[in-house]
């Protein structure tokens, strides 16, 4: 009876010993797969912000068609826009890790150029496309923050969701010790997040509905 006993328990220890690996096993490869699934996002985008910047390049040169340049500029706009939405879904269901804050270090630099460069078409060829910048805390907000900085992202998805290619949308993290996005954030005397900066003038610390952005716009 007893050695009956000490074969089921052995049985049972094998058996949650195998499962208990097999889950952290599958944890890590599904981890792992969000990572890869981010990093060909960036790098796609990456791809399309160096053609753009080609293009705005060759505007300085020659006389590149204006209405063509500025509707790839909102084509990328529209694409970065759902693949933050993407990305935001990856990384609420991930462990915050070296290479999730990795990639999102190298978003926020993509986002950061794609700013620049917009601003740039925009003065060169006389668009009324509206910049929407967004500035939040990535790491560790408080959960008021968290909270506050929900319903400021929500309100301007729902923006961008009526008001499509007038509005380009570029969320940038602001504390990750990112040199140039430091020095912009000083440009515009941009001291707490989360804060929402539109066509490089007006800042928006506080809001209660998508009207208190919309007023600065139509």
């Amino acid at each position: 009876m007893i050695k009956k006993q000490k074969k089921i328990f052995l049985y049972a220890f094998l058996l949650t010993f195998v499962v208990f690996n097999f889950g952290i096993f599958m944890g890590y490869m599904l981890e792992t797969s969000r990572v890869s699934e981010i990093n060909i996002l960036y790098l796609e985008a990456e791809m399309e912000l160096l053609d753009q910047r080609i293009q705005k390049d060759a505007l300085d040169l020659i006389e590149l068609d204006c209405e063509l340049l500025v509707q790839e500029n909102i084509d990328f706009a529209d694409r970065i826009f759902q693949e933050a939405l993407l990305i935001q879904k990856y990384e609420d269901a991930n462990r915050m890790n070296e290479n999730i804050i990795f990639q999102h270090k190298r978003y926020d630099l993509l986002r950061t150029l794609f700013w620049i460069n917009s601003i740039r078409i925009k003065q060169k060829c006389g668009s009324d496309y509206h910049n929407l910048v967004y500035f939040y805390q990535f790491n560790d907000p408080s959960i008021k923050q968290d909270s506050k900085q929900r319903f400021f992202s929500n309100l301007l998805i729902e923006i961008k969701e009526e008001y499509g290619n007038k509005v380009m949308l570029i969320p940038i993290s602001g504390d990750n010790d990112l040199p140039s996005i430091s020095l912009l954030l000083n440009k515009y005397e941009i001291i707490e997040f989360p804060t929402i900066l539109i066509d490089e003038n007006i800042k928006i610390t506080d809001l209660e509905t998508k009207e208190d952005i919309t007023k600065y716009l139509f």
